[in-house]
């Protein structure tokens, strides 16, 4: 089994499932339809074209640095400047940072991890206005979707590290396996992003959670505590 690991972060970024109208809302990790749409444009695949290659991946994210939601609204007015567009309201997460874990066949994921070096495609973090910050692929690995989760050294920067204790606890969400129960499905499986007909499905997702050991915290680890010992316990 081998995975393509991404380092998504960003000033902001913004990961929407269900905008409709004037709300643009923002999901609180990186969904599937979003991080597939960028490797699709770092391989050139235009919004036309079949995602054949890109449809079987298995996916799953660390909310390695959760951030924080902010609003934002706009506004729009016609050339002369009699009119008004609707005000819409845009929500962001800023100061983010995740893991995205792709699994796959390897040769597909070296093709994606130098099409992420050389993207043909600007490349952005849910919506163009927010491109990311450094080299998005960490690299083609020889382990399981789990083993990346469990394992992989923390991504969050290291101003948001020092604030934490020695180790952390993680949540991450990935693609439910057929064994597993259902608890949870969500809208962000795409099957076409043609703009005349863009589709999407429902997946299964299985959420948990992982302790990362913390290499950059500034807190000591906490000693144990015997309150007997004074008594010669």
């Amino acid at each position: 089994m081998s995975v393509l690991l991404l380092r998504l972060a960003a000033p902001m970024q913004s990961w929407g499932s269900s905008s409709r109208f004037a709300r643009r809302g923002t999901e609180t990790a990186p969904t599937k339809s979003g991080v597939i749409g960028l490797l699709a444009a770092a391989k050139g695949i235009r919004r036309t074209e079949p995602l054949t290659e890109l449809l079987a991946l298995e996916f799953g994210v660390r909310l390695d640095q959760p951030g924080q939601v902010m609003r934002d609204f706009q506004t729009a007015r016609t050339l002369d400047g009699r009119t008004s567009a609707p005000l819409t309201y845009r929500f962001y997460l800023a100061d983010a940072a995740f893991l995205a874990v792709i699994a796959g066949e390897h040769p597909l994921l070296t093709g994606l991890a130098e099409a992420l070096h050389r993207p043909a495609y600007p490349l952005y973090l849910g919506r163009r206005s927010c491109p990311p910050v450094g080299p998005i692929s960490l690299g083609v690995h020889d382990m399981s979707l789990d083993t990346a989760l469990q394992t992989w050294p923390w991504t969050a920067s290291t101003w948001w590290q020092r604030k934490a204790a020695s180790s952390v606890h993680l949540e991450y969400i990935r693609d439910a396996r057929a064994d597993e129960p259902t608890t949870e499905t969500v809208h962000d499986a795409p099957l076409s992003f043609d703009p005349a007909h863009r589709r999407h499905t429902w997946r299964a997702v299985h959420r948990g959670h992982v302790v990362i050991p913390n290499e950059h915290t500034r807190h000591a680890a906490p000693t144990e505590h015997n309150p007997m010992s004074l008594l010669g316990g």
